[in-house]
């Protein structure tokens, strides 16, 4: 039985992402090479370990206990990489970091500058998710550091406060609700909005919202940053759900508002959270600290 660590890095990417095309993406193989992978893995073990269908892949549970000891396996030789990389001269270690929209536009690229200048032998792999996938992922061991909403339940996972933040409503300086302090975002569904790549975690949230509302969110654009969208706002494209933040840098320089949106969900108390403290690797160690530290 032949496999190597690029075949189970391979079927941990695919199933998280839930596609052999975005899996192959994340390792930059090609989709060819990928299947080929796959199908060789599956006639090596005997068994099949993903159902395929038009919406994408699903583990079988075969494939579910293939991904629990590939996860095993993998962090097992990250650690010993980053145990014995300080004594080879090179990269001590790799944190992985996984966080919501706001976090990752907000308040990480700072704080992650400051803690890279100071530890030149790590680096940190990061991804966005939506918050409640981010606690089930670090409960899997998936990912060693979440960024997640206060709001959502993080289980027995271990947590602490990290920023607080709102989002807000933006419009052009002579739209209709700019004369507005305050307004729910069911009533925002009445017109149309610029937004964020729907890939993203905030757009997702977003367009759930707006379906347990029953009204569809009329998207005229998407766009790649938030300082994207409060410039299209500007030009009257739609409205936009932005951080606060981002809003007040934003309109230091451009024709917009912010209008407060009343739901509860709005206000944005963001936490870290990991499975176990003491069962982290050193630098991901410092690194929460660094976090928690930094104001």
């Amino acid at each position: 039985m032949r496999f190597d660590f690029t075949d189970l890095n391979l079927f941990r990417h695919i199933v998280e992402a839930g596609s052999i095309t975005h899996g192959a993406e994340r390792l930059n193989l090609a989709l060819a090479a990928a299947s080929t992978r796959i199908r060789k893995l599956e006639l090596a073990f005997g068994a099949e370990l993903l159902v395929r269908g038009r919406q994408g892949v699903t583990p079988t549970q075969a494939g579910r206990t293939l991904l629990a000891h590939a996860r095993t396996i993998l962090e097992q030789s990250e650690r010993l990489q980053e145990d014995l990389g300080v004594y080879a001269g090179g990269q001590a270690g790799q944190v992985r970091v996984l966080s919501n929209t706001n976090s990752l536009t907000e308040f990480l690229p700072e704080a992650l500058g400051s803690f890279l200048a100071g530890h030149p032998n790590v680096s940190v792999d990061i991804e966005e998710r939506l918050s409640d996938e981010i606690v089930g992922l670090i409960a899997e061991g998936v990912g060693d550091i979440g960024i997640v909403a206060g709001t959502v339940d993080a289980g027995n996972l271990t947590t602490y406060p990290f920023r607080s933040d709102r989002f807000v409503l933006v419009v052009a300086g002579g739209h209709e609700l700019a004369k507005r302090d305050s307004v729910s975002f069911a009533e925002t569904l009445d017109y149309n909005f610029v937004g964020i790549d729907r890939a993203s975690a905030i757009q997702r949230f977003l367009a759930d919202k707006a379906n347990r509302i029953g009204r569809p969110l009329r998207l005229r654009v998407q766009l790649r940053s938030f300082d994207a969208v409060c410039r299209m706002v500007e030009n009257h494209v739609g409205v936009g759900v932005v951080p606060l933040t981002t809003a007040r840098w934003a309109a230091k320089t451009m024709a917009i508002r912010a209008v407060d949106l009343t739901d509860s969900w709005a206000v944005r108390n963001l936490s870290i959270c990991v499975r176990d403290y003491n069962a982290l690797p050193p630098y991901a160690r410092q690194l929460v600290d660094h976090l928690r530290a930094v104001v």
